[in-house]
């Protein structure tokens, strides 16, 4: 009688496997061998649950959003405005061992949705989620008079995001920028113009 496999818990133990070769070897090292070494596996078994390398890619990179969200709603809990807004930027920015693993994944996935875009159409887009947290805790922070209500909210986002997502880049490329103290002071510098 053959084996039945449970092909979703397959497919997260593949995913779970190319995070945990990125977090001990590096991104360069999760290769399909790697991986199917991690799990005790053939590497022609990988392909049973995937469809290619990409569809591996995609599926860490959401599962680090899941991640990244669920930290976020941890870390959020009860909280408001901008007592809310730091500890979300906190999980999201590169600052720490998981978080710089974390950017290794994201990054090189970045590098293949740019090369196939047949992948983008499964990916959420976490500029409008995160976007629309940030900007309630703006909102929160106004009425608590902790934020000038004349602040370009919109505007403000759109720098912060691409702070978040340039610090994923810098984390890859072993910038001096990936400093936590420095990441977290961009993100202060955005805000002290509008701060009461």
């Amino acid at each position: 009688m053959p084996k039945i496999v449970d092909h979703d818990q397959r497919r997260s133990e593949i995913v779970e496997a190319y995070l945990a070769v990125v977090a001990r070897d590096g991104l360069a090292a999760a290769t399909s061998r790697a991986i199917a070494a991690e799990l005790a596996i053939g590497t022609g078994a990988l392909w049973h649950y995937f469809d290619g390398f990409d569809d591996v890619a995609a599926g860490a990179y959401q599962r680090i959003v899941e991640r990244t969200n669920g930290r976020i709603a941890a870390v959020t809990a009860g909280l408001r405005g901008l007592d809310a807004f730091y500890p979300m930027i906190r999980e999201i920015l590169p600052l720490t061992k998981e978080t710089l693993d974390e950017a290794h994944v994201v990054v090189g996935f970045w590098g293949r949705l740019a090369a196939n875009a047949k992948i983008e159409e499964t990916q959420e887009d976490l500029g409008d989620y995160w976007g629309g947290l940030i900007a309630g805790y703006f909102a929160e922070a106004i009425e608590d008079g902790v934020l000038d209500p004349a602040m370009p909210i919109p505007d403000v986002l759109d720098v912060l995001l691409t702070i978040c997502l340039g610090q994923q880049v810098n984390a890859v490329m072993a910038s001096p920028m990936v400093d936590p103290s420095r990441q977290l002071g961009m993100v202060d510098h955005c805000l002290r113009p509008w701060r009461l």
